[in-house]
């Protein structure tokens, strides 16, 4: 799928071990990715509609959303995104710490393409990256726009 190009990785992520953690995953990866990091639901939803200072930022191949998220939950980001005709091609993954039933069906409810609670090792973060990369960017095949 990369051509060459790197896969360009939103990460919309708060916590900041978790957030070292999926860097360091994706560090080890067997493609050459760029992963851009959004703290909050607000500066997600800037970057993705390329507002203010992220005029030039460039649209995501795979979106990673933690649904616990200041400002602007994951869940509202989510929808967003899903009510967006342009944003809504963008495969959007939750990566969160929540296993509760209500945070998953509510996920898939508002399209989310697939849920992931986020392990608690740099090993078990590993193995998540690994599986995103064999699916989304080996066996999917993603729009050319996306």
């Amino acid at each position: 799928m990369t051509n060459g190009k790197p896969i360009e990785i939103l990460l919309v992520e708060d916590n900041s071990g978790d957030l070292f953690l999926t860097k360091k995953a994706f560090e080890k990866a067997k493609i050459l990715n760029n992963i851009h990091v959004a703290k909050d639901g607000e500066i997600a939803m800037n970057m993705l509609n390329q507002k203010d200072e992220f005029k030039d930022f460039v649209r995501p191949d795979i979106i990673l959303l933690d649904i616990n998220l200041p400002k602007k939950s994951g869940q509202e980001v989510l929808a967003e995104i899903k009510e967006d005709k342009e944003l809504r091609k963008i495969p959007v993954v939750v990566l969160t710490s929540s296993q509760a039933e209500a945070d998953i069906a509510q996920s898939y409810e508002k399209y989310a393409s697939g849920y992931i609670s986020k392990p608690i090792s740099l090993k078990g973060f590993q193995e998540v990256v690994t599986a995103i990369e064999g699916f989304w960017f080996n066996i999917v095949i993603l729009p050319k726009d996306a």
